[in-house]
């Protein structure tokens, strides 16, 4: 299913885990530019290098 989002920009927050990471996952799969946040900076460098 094409949802029109290739090359187009999303911010994520509470990306490192859970929901957030799901979302990341997804819209990134989707060809979406991903940003993401989180309060801590440990699990949001794992979480970008998972989601590309």
């Amino acid at each position: 299913m094409d949802f029109g989002l290739q090359d187009r920009v999303a911010l994520v927050t509470g990306a490192s885990k859970g929901i957030g990471l799901a979302v990341a996952r997804a819209l990134a799969g989707e060809g979406a530019k991903v940003a993401l946040t989180s309060r801590s900076r440990e699990r949001i460098d794992a979480a970008a290098r998972e989601v590309g």
